[in-house]
């Protein structure tokens, strides 16, 4: 409290009122003092001088009372998954940080790390980042990219941000993970967009989560998700996709699912089936099992594109066109009238297929298979049997090979007697028995035969009798 000019002395209570005080007991002394020892007066200060120190006091004062507040980014706050987005201009990319301007004298820092060496913003362009927190002291806003995998601070853990963290074990529900030093869980569901079977293969393994919800009261459980962040992965590779992929391009590919009509690749963000007729050159019979045979789950395959079709997101893909045309290289050695050596694969009403090199086939008709009359092909010839047949009939713009197992052998000889089909002719030796005589009662005895048709059907009756003949 500043002291007024018109006092000389000051009593000895600091805490009494001296205006209150009787003058008589103020003046007294409790013992008697020298003049020696009585204190001396202190100077007197202009009014304009005590204003001057009150005024500096207060400015000290004010400056160690608290520490500057969070300064409010000026424009309307958007908030996604609990943290605040803004849109900055770039004004400066260094070595170690980019900084933005939010407004006047309002300046965020963003990591160099976060962006990517061939993808860095220019000066003067408009991004989107998230604000972490604000240094006070520097007066800087510090920011990250949306997605940005930062590293988990359990006091600054929340809901909707993507962090990284480490598989230590496996339960019946899922993964248990570490993040920020605590537990976390992972609901097996939530590992993969599509259904794994044994979890056990991401222990000890990094992956990058999404923290679903966070519960720091008691234990702290921590609750995170991969399965939207591979989601938001593949609608963008797809999205890449649409614009560079066409038809004919060939592409690698993992198979994803196997099913009895074929198999789906994932391309990297969208899936393409692999039908049964483009899975191989050789004929492939439905079902998962015969499909296993070429192609499994998890293989990296090289596929073409055969059609697209976005509007009803349909691809579809052939893993044959790829490959050598193992028809074309056979013919290359083959004519008719070879003889190649097969296996019977399957036996069919109208015949028996034999494949004579890995992915070809050719047909045994049924009338080829014996010189007698075959009803049933497996009369003959049976599945896994190893023949050797003749080919007579090479169609190559149907792609088709015709066989035959009879021609293989001689005919059998005919030995006489038994019947004749009616549209057999006369054998080579019965022609050369017939004698010119043979021939003209032959020719006679047809002549009669015909005269007796044109007589039209009376039956046989005399057409010179008078009706008196006839009998009644």
């Amino acid at each position: 409290m500043t002291k007024h000019a018109n006092q000389t002395d000051a009593p000895d209570d600091p805490t009494q009122d001296a205006s209150t005080e009787p003058r008589a007991t103020r003046d007294a002394p409790s013992s008697p003092r020298t003049p020696a020892e009585r204190p001396t007066a202190p100077p007197t200060l202009s009014d304009e001088v005590n204003a001057e120190i009150e005024a500096a006091m207060a400015e000290m004062e004010a400056a160690v009372e608290a520490p500057r507040p969070r300064q409010a980014i000026r424009g309307p706050r958007v908030i996604e998954a609990g943290r605040e987005h803004r849109a900055g201009i770039v004004v400066s990319v260094g070595p170690t940080d980019v900084f933005l301007e939010f407004g006047p004298k309002e300046i965020g820092i963003v990591p160099r790390l976060q962006f990517k060496e061939d993808n860095l913003p220019a000066t003067g362009e408009e991004i989107e980042v998230v604000v972490d927190r604000y240094e006070a002291a520097e007066s800087l806003f510090v920011c990250s990219l949306p997605g940005t995998v930062t590293k988990a601070d359990w006091e600054m853990l929340h809901p909707g941000q993507t962090v990284e963290a480490r598989v230590s074990a496996v339960n019946k529900g899922g993964l248990e993970l570490e993040v920020a030093g605590h537990r976390a869980f992972m609901p097996a569901s939530q590992v993969s967009h599509e259904r794994i079977e044994d979890l056990s293969v991401f222990v000890g393994e990094k992956l990058t989560c999404r923290v679903q919800r966070v519960d720091k009261r008691g234990k702290g459980n921590i609750v995170l998700s991969r399965r939207d962040l591979l989601a938001e992965e593949r609608k963008e590779q797809a999205g890449k996709l649409k614009e560079t992929l066409k038809e004919g391009d060939a592409v690698e590919g993992t198979v994803r699912k196997l099913m009895p009509f074929g198999a789906f690749v994932d391309l990297g963000g969208v899936d393409g089936l692999v039908h049964l007729s483009d899975l191989a050159h050789s004929r492939v019979n439905q079902g998962e099992k015969n499909v296993e045979k070429f192609v499994k789950e998890g293989q990296k395959v090289r596929v073409q594109v055969l059609k697209l079709d976005w509007d009803a997101n349909r691809i579809s893909l052939g893993i044959k066109q790829l490959q050598e045309d193992p028809f074309e290289q056979i013919l290359a050695g083959l004519a008719e009238g070879s003889e190649v050596e097969g296996t019977v694969t399957r036996c069919a009403e109208f015949g028996a297929f034999v494949e004579i090199a890995p992915g070809v086939e050719g047909l045994i008709h049924i009338s080829e298979l014996a010189y007698r009359r075959v009803n049933k092909a497996d009369e003959v010839v049976q599945p896994k049997q190893s023949v050797t047949t003749k080919i007579v009939k090479i169609d190559r713009d149907n792609r088709r090979i015709g066989l035959s197992l009879k021609q293989m052998s001689e005919p059998p000889k005919q030995t006489g007697g038994g019947r004749k089909r009616k549209d057999e002719g006369p054998s080579v030796d019965e022609i050369l028995k017939v004698t010119p005589q043979l021939r003209r009662m032959r020719e006679k005895a047809k002549l009669e035969q015909k005269g007796k048709k044109k007589l039209g059907g009376l039956g046989g009756f005399d057409l010179g009798k008078g009706l008196g003949d006839l009998k009644l």
